[in-house]
């Protein structure tokens, strides 16, 4: 029988299909396919992937493969975790063709992710109604990083470049991104509407005055909006509040 020696670190341990959770796994190789498929049909999403090798039974030379790669008979295949933090601006042999700029699109699974992202400044597009179509959409389309958990989504190969997100909390969701994407301050924070994502621009206190309330229009001059959703944002309370939150979770603001 024809067959794969692949050799998985216990990094994906939390990913893989079968109950062995040794790092050697023997594979019946029944057919010609990617070593994309292979992993994946092991539980691992190849956004979690950050390097593969190949080694020859023959010669024991390594080699580094691309996705697309087809193991033969006998190969040991190494598969290797993405190491933070993960600069998505640099090419590699698995995503030859690296982002312009961080941009994320989030999941319902992790979306109160993509508030607090906002709240530092960070582009992160994110609807409850989106569907897995959406999201691969802004994916392809937008060259955005996707965040989630539903290691199904992530498999799909419109997604260049993705997380499964570990943390369960949100606040600590927010800490694992900017440490595994290595994403350094200063940040820009409050410059995002929390609601849709767009930047605010600035507005005339007079040109909303019938939006105010009388509090608020008494004690406060400076107001933004969004040019979308045209909800208004101001330095109140609430303001306060979303900073003393972004310092709980590690935040210097």
């Amino acid at each position: 029988m024809f067959q794969l020696t692949i050799i998985f670190p216990e990094e994906f341990n939390c990913f893989k299909r079968h109950k062995n959770k040794e790092p050697e796994i023997i594979y019946p190789l029944e057919r010609k396919t990617s070593i994309k498929h292979i992993i994946e049909s092991l539980g691992v999403p190849h956004t979690e992937i950050g390097k593969i090798v190949a080694t020859e039974k023959k010669d024991k030379k390594d080699k580094e493969v691309d996705f697309n790669y087809i193991p033969v008979n006998s190969q040991k295949i190494t598969v290797l975790p993405i190491i933070a933090p993960f600069d998505v601006t640099k090419p590699s042999v698995l995503r030859p063709e690296p982002l312009q700029k961080m941009r994320f699109v989030v999941d319902v699974n992790v979306g109160k992710l993509a508030l607090l992202l906002r709240m530092l400044g960070l582009d992160a597009e994110y609807s409850p109604k989106y569907s897995d179509k959406d999201i691969l959409y802004f994916s392809k389309e937008e060259k955005r990083i996707v965040l989630s958990k539903d290691t199904g989504l992530l498999e799909c190969k419109q997604i260049v470049f993705g997380r499964h997100v570990r943390s369960v909390y949100p606040d600590d969701q927010l800490i694992e991104i900017i440490k595994f994407f290595g994403i350094e301050e200063p940040f820009k924070f409050f410059i995002r509407c929390l609601r849709c994502n767009k930047k605010l621009v600035p507005v005339n206190k007079k040109d909303i005055l019938h939006r105010l309330e009388p509090k608020t229009k008494k004690y406060f001059d400076m107001f933004k909006i969004c040019p979308r959703c045209r909800r208004i944002y101001w330095q109140g309370s609430h303001h306060e509040k979303m900073k003393i939150r972004l310092r709980k979770a590690g935040i210097n603001i």
